[in-house]
């Protein structure tokens, strides 16, 4: 029995035929799993590719610089700052009493690789895969770097939009009346300001920053789920069990979010795969133009400009470009998979 299986038995027959519909799914069902062992691979991206050894076994001892820093004079060294391990000399000291396991790939996603054959950006070899980028970076490990950042971006967008955009849409349909009305206009005059004018005068007055875009971007993107939450709380404010609830004195707050908003995230739920893609797509986009993260952090919109910029260069496009169409193709095919499975027309098929 597989590991879903295991949980079938504590399911409502509802979830259990809807888990039986996103299973039949077969491309959905294959494309999550796939989704899965690549954000789980890449969230261990240090133990991956990185210029720290993974173990260092010295003088009897055992060292960990992939989590833990030491000083050069740990190893024999004259210096008291941090080892560079990729430095031959360094690398000569700990061989001559111990031995080093590197990762799988010995570059970091800022690790400049300075014995290229050709000029950056270098075409693919034996000990860089896929190429160097135009100031000498491995792009095997800015695409890994790149592929967990972008995904981690979009996961904490879209968790944060769909806190805020859920709670407003539940409060403007569930009081209805002014309160829906005023928030209306609101949403109009707030959804038709010119996002990318807003991102570049931002950009101008701070410095770039992971949380900063990611603050910017929320105060626009809460609103994609307002419309769909709205509609559910409005069709049901005023259905029977609420007004016995209401009759019982039960709390609003414990009418909306206990009663009334599980049948809303039915229909939101669907939602949040797109959603995702459209984040990771909004970073992509913004890091093409330079309006993104900051100069140097792992990314694939920031690889894929480079791409056009240097067209001799192949590799650092087409790399890119895959990346960022698998990433963004696994997610549809997630998202059409959860549409199927909470559609109660659907039946599963055999």
């Amino acid at each position: 029995m597989n590991l879903i299986g295991r949980f079938l038995p504590a399911m409502t027959p509802i979830n259990r035929h809807r888990l039986d519909n996103f299973k039949a799914n077969r491309r959905g069902y294959i494309s999550l799993w796939v989704f899965l062992v690549l954000f789980i691979v890449t969230l261990s991206a240090e133990f991956i590719a990185n210029d720290k050894p993974l173990l260092i076994g010295y003088d009897g001892g055992l060292y960990a610089p992939v989590l833990f820093s030491y000083p050069e004079t740990t190893f024999g060294g004259d210096f008291e700052t941090e080892a560079e391990y990729a430095d031959p000399e360094v690398a000569e000291l700990i061989e001559e009493k111990g031995w080093i396991v590197w990762p799988l790939i010995p570059y970091s996603f800022d690790t400049v690789v300075y014995d290229l054959p050709t000029p950056a950006p270098s075409p693919p070899t034996a000990k860089n895969w896929l190429g160097t980028d135009d100031q000498g970076r491995d792009v095997v490990a800015r695409l890994i770097y790149g592929f967990r950042i972008s995904v981690l971006f979009g996961l904490i967008l879209t968790v944060l939009s769909s806190i805020v955009g859920i709670s407003a849409g539940a409060w403007q349909g569930y009081f209805g009346g002014l309160t829906d009305l005023f928030f209306q206009r609101f949403m109009e005059i707030w959804g038709g300001m010119p996002q990318l004018y807003i991102l570049i005068i931002l950009s101008a007055l701070f410095v770039p920053s992971f949380w900063l875009l990611l603050g910017i971007l929320l105060l626009f993107s809460w609103m994609a789920l307002v419309g769909v939450v709205r509609a559910e709380f409005l069709r049901s404010r005023n259905f029977t069990y609420v007004l016995a609830a209401r009759a019982l004195g039960v709390s609003n707050k414990k009418i909306m979010f206990k009663h009334i908003l599980p049948n809303a995230m039915v229909a939101t739920i669907t939602y949040l795969p797109f959603i995702l893609s459209g984040a990771i797509t909004s970073l992509t986009a913004l890091d093409f133009l330079g309006l993104g993260l900051p100069p140097g952090s792992a990314s694939l919109g920031e690889l894929l400009n480079q791409g056009k910029n240097n067209l001799q260069a192949p590799w650092l496009g087409i790399s890119s470009f895959i990346i960022i169409a698998l990433m963004l193709s696994l997610l549809i095919f997630i998202g059409e998979a959860v549409r199927d499975a909470l559609d109660p027309r659907k039946t599963f098929r055999n």
